[in-house]
């Protein structure tokens, strides 16, 4: 019975988020699907002046890792003060994304081949795509694939540079 009622609930949420005006950004958005886009709709929202940069949505969100130094040390962990739901959010649609988007598998396969743990990797990769749906959400454009990758190929990061290599662009 909870279960039906929970399934009915999904349903309405994702035939509401099908009516808004942003729907076609977050639809776009590789593997958000039916349950995830409409996550990702309301936790990015319509006010665009809430978040001035990626990196404040990255901080607030918990996905920024925290760096801490006392005297000659420091050390990096998880954000704790966050809004849970919000990191978890984000980081579930990393995840998801592996199998349908070639180049965020081939970022977290090489995040993995250097010895990071499968959560430090998709964090890293959610880091990674909210700077790339922030634009999304503030220029009002759907995400491309291709746009992404001809961009990743002009930058002289050559790790970057690497990771849109051994992507085949078409």
């Amino acid at each position: 019975m909870i279960l039906g009622r929970l399934r009915n609930l999904e349903q309405e949420a994702a035939q509401l988020a099908r009516q808004q005006e942003d729907w076609e950004i977050f639809d776009s958005l590789p593997g958000a699907g039916d349950v995830l886009a409409p996550r990702l709709m309301a936790a990015m929202g319509t006010r665009r002046e809430r978040f001035q940069s990626a990196s404040e949505l990255q901080c607030f969100s918990g996905i920024a890792p925290v760096r801490e130094a006392s005297g000659n040390s420091e050390w990096i962990h998880i954000r704790w003060a966050c809004p849970k739901f919000l990191r978890q959010t984000f980081h579930e649609w990393a995840a998801c994304s592996l199998p349908n988007c070639a180049w965020a598998k081939a970022f977290y396969d090489e995040l993995r081949r250097k010895g990071r743990k499968h959560h430090v990797a998709v964090r890293a990769l959610a880091f990674k795509w909210m700077r790339i749906l922030y634009r999304c959400w503030v220029d009002r454009q759907p995400y491309c694939e291709e746009t992404f990758l001809a961009g990743m190929a002009k930058r002289r990061n050559l790790s970057l540079k690497r990771l849109a290599a051994s992507v085949q662009m078409p």
